[in-house]
This record gives C-alpha cells, structure tokens and sequence, in this order.
C-alpha cells in the first residue's frame, strides 16, 4: 500500500512509428476506510492525501456529525492493504447514527453505493440561506483562477478539484482526489477546520455536478456551485429546491446558470 498520491510506472510511448520508453506519475487510488468508534461505515477509494480534511468533510456532508467539533478524535491508522481513518464521535450523532447505519463499499465515482432505499437515495434537501452577494464579475474571476490550482491534476491529468472562492480573498483552498465526491468532502472538511464560512462564497468544481455533489454543498451551506462541466438534470432540481445557484460549461468567456440567478444579480429573465 503507497500512502503517496503520485506514484511512477513504467511505459512505453508511441508517436507515429517511434517508440519511446520511459515513466509517467500516475495518480494513486487507495481504499479508505472511515470507522466511528470502532465500526466500518464507509469504504472509498481516494487520493491518500489531506486524510484528516476527508474525514471531517465526509462525516459533516453525510449528516453523521452537525459540526467538526463533535469529532472527539481522529487518527490515521495505515494498513497493509489501506488506511483507516480512525474517529471517534459524540454520544448523540453516534445513536443517530446506528440507527440508520449503512455500510459503503465505495468505487472512485461512487456518491450512492449502499444505499438500501430509494427514498434513502433522495432524501430532502437541506434549505441553503442566502450568503454573500455574487456579481458574474466574481464567478468569472473564481473560474479563471482555478486551472492553475491543481498541482497534482497537473502532473497526472487524472484527478478532479473541488474548490473555495470567496469575494475579497479570492481562492480560500483547493483540494483534488481521484473522486469528485472526495475531492468535495476534503474541501468541506479544509473549510470546517479552518472555520472558514461556506455561506461566504463559491464552491467550483471541475466535474459533472450530479445530485449528490449538491446534497454535500448543500450540508454546509454552500449558495453558490460553478461548475467546469454540465449538471444533471436531477442536480437541478435539487439545487432549485435547495436556493442553490448552480452553474456549469464555466468557460474564460462565460457560463451558464441553471438555478437561482438572482445570487449574482441576474434576472430571472436573464436580464
């Protein structure tokens, strides 16, 4: 088990009849276990990287805990075969928690593995609070500054960034995983342990935006996501409901808004 998010293998490059040999980085998938007091409740496979931001931001967007200090303890155990993120939690989430206990045996894409009912799969969307005010001069500064924020997508072109804009400050924290969902649970939990207000700007992201990319904006009260890709039609339905603005094609010369444009000051209507 590597616990390095990059690692070197060997290949062979062909450009027309020229053979090239050589190495490339590729981006390392590693199974990641999240145990609370002492029981396996979800299995992913990740970026082994930012491990105690994924553990705060899985357990805060999957409802198991309402605030990062409910996190009594957190310790990163490595294993032959993975690494098991270690928590221990309060008494009340933890009774909470058993009583609707699923078990994930997550792929890298995975958002819904275990789930055992469709109503468990749509749950209702937690109503977002409008935060600070967004013009499209923000979103379009927020898309421009995260290509060159992505290190490790940089070096193996395999990995997605979820991501925190805020006016004023401009790019709070970017975290990049194998899989998207990863990558957004680490920034929430970057977001919690720095006390960093999520109502307070934008979430980007460099994937699709699928339904459960905005239950997890949602559950920490995120107003705005822009997205590099296309949402779902489901996506927009539930980040309608949620007062969600939601974007995607974001684009150096625009994007488009699906929900709620009124965030950054656009009609309805468009005007």
């Amino acid at each position: 088990m590597t616990a390095t998010p990059v690692v070197p293998a060997a290949r062979a490059r062909v450009q027309g009849e020229r053979l090239e040999h050589g190495a490339r980085l590729l981006a390392e998938e590693t199974p990641i276990a999240l145990t609370y007091r002492r029981a396996t409740h979800a299995v992913m496979l990740a970026s082994p990287c930012d491990l105690e931001d994924f553990a705060v931001g899985f357990s805060l967007t999957e409802g198991i805990v309402a605030r990062a200090e409910e996190i009594e303890s957190l310790d990163i155990v490595r294993r032959e075969r993975g690494i098991e993120l270690r928590m221990w939690i309060a008494d009340a989430p933890a009774e909470a928690m058993t009583a609707r206990r699923r078990r994930l045996a997550g792929a890298t894409g995975c958002g819904l593995c275990g789930i055992e009912s469709l109503d468990a799969a749509l749950p209702p969307v937690r109503a977002v609070e409008q935060g600070a005010h967004l013009t499209l001069a923000d979103l379009a500064r927020a898309v421009a500054s995260l290509p060159s924020a992505q290190p490790l997508n940089d070096t193996t072109h395999a990995v997605h960034a979820a991501a925190f804009w805020r006016p004023g400050a401009g790019l709070v924290a970017v975290r990049e995983d194998v899989g998207r969902h990863n990558a957004l649970d680490k920034l929430a939990g970057a977001l919690a342990r720095a006390d960093e207000r999520a109502a307070d700007g934008a979430v980007l992201l460099t994937s699709r935006v699928s339904v459960e990319m905005v239950q997890k904006a949602a559950m920490i009260g995120a107003p705005a996501i822009v997205a590099i890709s296309a949402p779902t039609a489901l996506a927009v339905r539930t980040a309608e409901a949620a007062g969600i603005m939601l974007a995607g094609i974001a684009r150096a010369d625009g994007l488009e808004i699906f929900t709620h444009p009124e965030v950054c000051g656009v009609a309805a209507d468009g005007r």
